[in-house]
């Protein structure tokens, strides 16, 4: 299996009770604290790089700290973070609720870096400080925006002068300004009605609607995106695109209020059904204000369905209802090609997949299989035996270690057999060449057929995945291999020149051209390059690749229609500008692209 980084997982907790009340029937004041904690360890899956977290408390007193933040690279960054927490309140001068990190608000963000942009200071949660406590705001999201030009630009017209050229920092920037004007407006208003010092400054606090200052600033957002964002006065929000790209759940009841990127996360850590849990819609925003009301409502007007589909094959926990069945789907959806890739032969074949994430869309095949012959051999053949350690530097030396990262079962394939792995997905092939094929050729059977449940990928994901350069997709390379051999280099150079020509116009303007280079040939041809490429020389067996077709795709994954990574068809104009842009700089970076 290829590793992927997705941007992150988010987490955020409003509790609506007097902090006293956990106390007395939890038996901790950690209550909260404890709830993130768990909350992002099961969503560690969804980043590995860094996490951060921060504490809100409502009721400070002035003079003394009300916002706590702690953040953390690497993978034990979760451990870490909440360890010094517990540090902070151990070794505290403060007593009871004046202790740091015990307060209303919880923030978590768990962060895969996709702009190869790194370390602390791009670590979220992003924190904007002030005096007024309503307009201190902590900001973290899952989001990738495609526009970040145009953000950049519409600040530095109002006179902002951005000091870090990052989404992240500009959409701070962006909501923080968005914040103070509305601050300022509320106490203009209520300082007209006679309202001074800490009267009309808790009137203000009780007023702000962050819906207003959301209303401003994502018209102009162009990504796919869950953004999370919480004021020192106590109030929070969470706003999904308008075409629900990335994924968004919560759960509310008398006692706290939950939002998390993964249903099964809040399910476990609250323990509660999963009918409790309901997802936020595409375009819409749930906020509590900082008397702990709770509103959702249509923020942005619903695009067109464009749920992400690698999300559910791929990056989201497959202990979800929902899930676990769709990928069970997937593995059923690919029986028939299977059947034909080893001539009906079931009875001299076994099947297993690639560990780990593969293992519900096996059980899915094997389902599907056993339909055409009850009788037909499952076993777990590829055994994830150690991990890739980064101090072997020299070349050789990692290659002939990369090939020993999976294992083989031995005594179960006879020679001669056909055998039939699947992974849930294909997207460069270097772990399949590097090791996969060649472990498996040493079991000597005549024909390797390795089945991905998705799709082939051919084009970049710019909403939050890290698969950002053409260059890099197997089926890309397939079938600019394929061009070539057929004489039809053409196709390569007028794509170019079709990309250059729209290279200056609007993003709304642009036409995805790329997709040219694909439409010469069949997904079978394409898929058996592929396996020739990605065959390592002396391997003794047949090798075949199958890919899931869009339409099993879709049969398997009703609810989320976004394969934009499969079919090249982005959800939103900035998508597209961003391929045409990928396209030119591979054709442009490479000598051989003629």
């Amino acid at each position: 299996m290829e590793v992927l980084k997705h941007e992150c997982g988010v987490a955020l907790i409003r509790l609506r009770k007097p902090l006293e009340y956990y106390k007395e029937k939890y038996g901790t004041i950690c209550y909260g604290l404890d709830k993130l904690y768990l909350l992002m360890e099961k969503q560690h899956n969804r980043g590995q790089e860094a996490a951060g977290m921060a504490c809100v408390k409502i009721n400070g007193k002035p003079g003394e700290e009300f916002i706590f933040r702690e953040r953390g690279l690497g993978s034990g960054a979760i451990q870490e973070i909440f360890a010094n927490a517990h540090q902070s309140i151990a070794s505290s001068e403060k007593e009871g609720y004046d202790m740091p990190y015990i307060g209303e608000v919880y923030m978590g963000h768990l962060r895969y870096s996709t702009t190869g942009k790194s370390g602390l200071s791009y670590v979220h949660p992003f924190l904007r400080r002030n005096n007024w406590k309503a307009r201190n705001m902590l900001l973290c999201g899952n989001f990738n925006m495609t526009n970040v030009d145009e953000i950049f630009g519409h600040l530095v017209e109002q006179g902002q002068h951005p000091r870090i050229y990052s989404d992240t920092f500009l959409l701070l920037e962006q909501l923080g300004h968005m914040l103070d004007h509305e601050h300022e407006m509320l106490c203009t208003h209520y300082e007209a009605e006679g309202l001074k010092g800490q009267a009309l400054i808790q009137e203000v606090e009780n007023r702000i609607d962050t819906r207003n200052i959301m209303k401003e600033c994502s018209p102009l957002w162009d990504g796919g995106y869950v953004i999370c964002g919480a004021l020192g006065s106590g109030s929070i929000f969470t706003l999904r695109d308008p075409h629900g790209i990335r994924p968004a759940f919560w759960y509310c009841d008398d006692e706290i209020v939950v939002v998390a990127s993964e249903r099964p996360v809040i399910q476990t850590t609250l323990n509660v059904d999963a009918a409790s849990v309901r997802e936020l819609g595409p375009g819409e925003m749930l906020t509590v204000d900082k008397e702990g009301e709770v509103k959702v409502a249509q923020l942005l007007e619903p695009g067109k369905n464009e749920k992400c589909s690698f999300e559910r094959i791929y990056f989201s926990r497959g202990s979800d209802m929902d899930i676990y069945n769709e990928r069970k789907q997937l593995g059923r959806e690919l029986a028939p090609q299977i059947v034909e890739a080893v001539g009906g032969d079931l009875v001299n074949t076994v099947i297993s997949y690639i560990p780990n994430t593969a293992e519900t869309a096996f059980f899915g095949m094997v389902e599907g299989l056993r339909k055409v012959n009850p009788d037909v051999r499952a076993e777990k053949i590829v055994i994830k035996d150690i991990k890739l350690r980064t101090f072997i530097a020299e070349g050789a030396s990692r290659n002939d270690l990369a090939a020993h990262v999976y294992d083989v079962t031995y005594g179960q394939v006879n020679p001669g057999d056909n055998l039939v792995v699947i992974d849930d997905s294909i997207v460069r092939g270097t772990t399949l060449k590097q090791s996969i094929i060649r472990m498996l050729d040493r079991l000597h059977p005549g024909k390797i057929v390795v089945v991905s449940s998705s799709p082939q990928v051919r084009y970049p994901d710019y909403y939050g995945i890290d698969m950002s350069r053409l260059g890099e997709f197997a089926a890309f390379r397939a079938a600019i291999s394929l061009l070539k051999k057929k004489g039809l280099s053409s196709v390569i150079d007028d794509v170019y020149e079709r990309c250059k020509a729209q290279e200056h116009l609007a993003k709304e303007e642009m036409v995805n051209y790329v997709k040219a280079i694909y439409d010469c040939f069949t997904d079978d041809e394409i898929s058996d390059e592929i396996a020739e490429m990605l065959t390592p020389e002396g391997t003794n067996a047949e090798v075949k690749l199958i890919y899931q077709s869009l339409e099993g795709l879709h049969n398997a994954i009703p609810g989320h229609p976004g394969d934009w990574y499969f079919s090249g068809n982005y959800p939103t104009p900035g998508g597209v500008k961003m391929l045409n842009r990928a396209f030119m700089n591979w054709y442009e970076g490479h000598a051989d692209a003629r």
